[in-house]
């Protein structure tokens, strides 16, 4: 019998990269907060990427009865003390519709910042963390990162968020030219799924 786990999002392109990178077809159905009605959202306040990734994990847990898998994440600028951090997707103000609109105004706001940061300086790292919660207890916990430096100009147009100003050293180019394959053999993301999966599977193989 498959275990039943949903993806704390509605979001369809996130929902199929996040299912496609775990591969458990055959141990589980997967559902997104698409598949229930009447969820209330659950706030994402923490100080941390791991408590709003716990908060979401535990209270769309508690509303649909089922196991949730749920991520948080972020960019964090050394010379910014941190900064966007959990703060990144409204790091300009509030959440726009047009999310292209809400990029550029984040990564025009991290630019004027940096306007006078040296090329040494501009160190970064792209952060995500995962938890996986059932209604009654958390289950996994694992975090990713993937480090850089936040380059002058945007370069590429894959990707979202800050991709376009994050120079990855390792791949000579911006996460924004980078194919999503590509993307998820290095992302933060991608690193902290690579942690969770085995222990996943460790977890449905004794349910």
């Amino acid at each position: 019998m498959k275990q039943t786990i949903v993806i704390a999002t509605s979001n369809p392109g996130k929902f199929a990269e996040l299912s496609e990178m775990l591969d458990l077809e055959q141990s589980v159905q997967w559902k997104s907060l698409s598949d229930f009605d009447g969820l209330v959202e659950v706030e994402e306040d923490g100080h941390a990427f791991i408590e709003n990734a716990r908060k979401k994990a535990i209270g769309y847990a508690k509303q649909t009865g089922q196991w949730v898998i749920a991520d948080d994440s972020g960019l964090m600028i050394d010379a910014l003390d941190g900064d966007p951090g959990v703060h990144s997707a409204r790091f300009s103000g509030a959440k726009d519709a047009d999310r292209t609109l809400i990029d550029h105004k984040n990564i025009a706001k991290i630019l004027e910042l940096m306007k006078d940061v040296p090329t040494q300086k501009r160190t970064a790292r792209f952060v995500c963390a995962l938890c996986i919660a059932t209604p009654e207890r958390i289950l996994l916990e694992t975090q990713g990162s993937l480090s850089g430096v936040i380059i002058e100009n945007e370069l590429g147009t894959n990707g979202f968020g800050y991709d376009p100003i994050f120079w990855v050293t390792e791949k000579n180019k911006t996460a924004a030219q980078m194919t999503s394959q590509e993307k998820n053999t290095v992302s933060h993301r991608g690193n902290a799924l690579k942690k969770l999966k085995p222990l996943l599977r460790e977890i449905l193989k004794k349910s």
